[in-house]
């Protein structure tokens, strides 16, 4: 099997990983031969060192795409998501809270991931594809495996869990707009909620006009409208207290960040009047089937560049760059 190795963190990805034919996927668990994995700036943070290594070598990935190679239910499409176990007996997990749980291992940092063509996973945390997607194709179902399942947890940190009644009016903030966001704004409108999007490009800007947001400029505009709730992508702690002060009196801003560079000082007033800020941490198995069962009937759709897995470095250098518009999702050879 071919995969792309992590053995070294560093500022250049082109260094840090290393292309190499392998004897057989590491590891326990059913067997899943990859049809394509979406790069998430989270391995871009794993690969410089940002995130600290938890295991060397490594192989990153985390929002794959494949089929079962063994089983009873061999050929039956599937997906892995940045949750690759859970103990299921600490408090967190018994309360429904496995995201939180102090022995978590995650896709491409404490196991191997979807930077290869074979890929073994534990069985409970491998997610079936609902046959309603039968139609779309591996790249294109990538990103919602960690893109689209964290913007969904983060709507629902922020508070918005379902259609809105409609004698009411919501309001949500997207700050920035990449692949995670564009994903969460067509959930958001799914169920009704108006949505406002401050983000860095005039291009980024148009495409959220596009897909239906009510308003949507960049960060040195003033948003025309209180939000009832933000969620925060950009991984800039300034961005969280623009938000913060964009938000209603007992709104939240939601930051779906695993790494942020840090939170400057602000003023208690922003805070006041019951105002918070909560952080997101990783996603449940329930979250991941809620969220592709909604897929379907809400419409999501991803935006993808595909490349064979040997440019694994090239795409994690344009994510770095913001190169990027939507998701890259690499192509193991046998799978183009």
């Amino acid at each position: 099997m071919f995969a792309q190795v992590l053995t070294s963190p560093g500022p250049d990805p082109a260094s840090a990983l290393r292309l190499e034919d392998m004897a057989g996927p590491r590891g326990e668990g059913v067997l899943i031969e990859v049809g394509a994995t979406a790069v998430c700036r989270t391995d871009l943070q794993l690969v410089t060192g940002d995130l600290p290594a938890r295991r060397l070598p490594v192989i990153p990935g985390h929002q794959v795409v494949g089929r079962l190679a063994e089983g009873p239910q061999a050929g039956r499409r599937v997906g892995l998501v940045w949750l690759a176990w859970a103990c299921g007996e600490c408090r967190y997990c018994l309360d429904g809270h496995e995201n939180l749980c102090d022995a978590a291992r995650f896709t491409g940092w404490d196991v191997d991931g979807g930077y290869a063509d074979l890929v073994r996973a534990d069985p409970s945390f491998v997610h079936p594809i609902p046959d309603d997607l039968a139609g779309r194709d591996d790249a294109e179902l990538a990103p919602l495996l960690c893109a689209g399942v964290i913007g969904y947890r983060s709507l629902h940190i922020a508070g918005l869990t379902g259609p809105v009644p409609t004698d009411r009016t919501v309001r949500l903030g997207l700050y920035g707009f990449g692949a995670s966001a564009s994903l969460a704004i067509q959930v958001a409108r799914h169920w009704g909620v108006r949505c406002t999007v401050v983000t860095r490009s005039a291009s980024e800007v148009e495409r959220a006009r596009r897909m239906g947001a009510e308003w949507a400029g960049t960060y040195d505009e003033d948003i025309p409208h209180e939000l009832d709730a933000a969620i925060t992508f950009a991984p800039s702690g300034d961005v969280v207290v623009q938000a913060l002060r964009a938000v209603r009196r007992g709104g939240t801003v939601a930051i779906n960040a695993i790494h942020l560079d840090r939170i400057p000082q602000f003023d208690y007033d922003d805070l006041w009047w019951e105002r918070s800020i909560r952080s997101v941490a990783n996603v449940t198995r329930a979250d991941a089937k809620e969220f592709l069962d909604l897929v379907g009937p809400a419409d999501v759709r991803t935006s993808v560049e595909t490349m064979p897995l040997a440019d694994a470095a090239t795409a994690l250098s344009r994510v770095a760059s913001g190169d990027v518009s939507g998701s890259f999702v690499l192509i193991p050879e046998g799978a183009a």
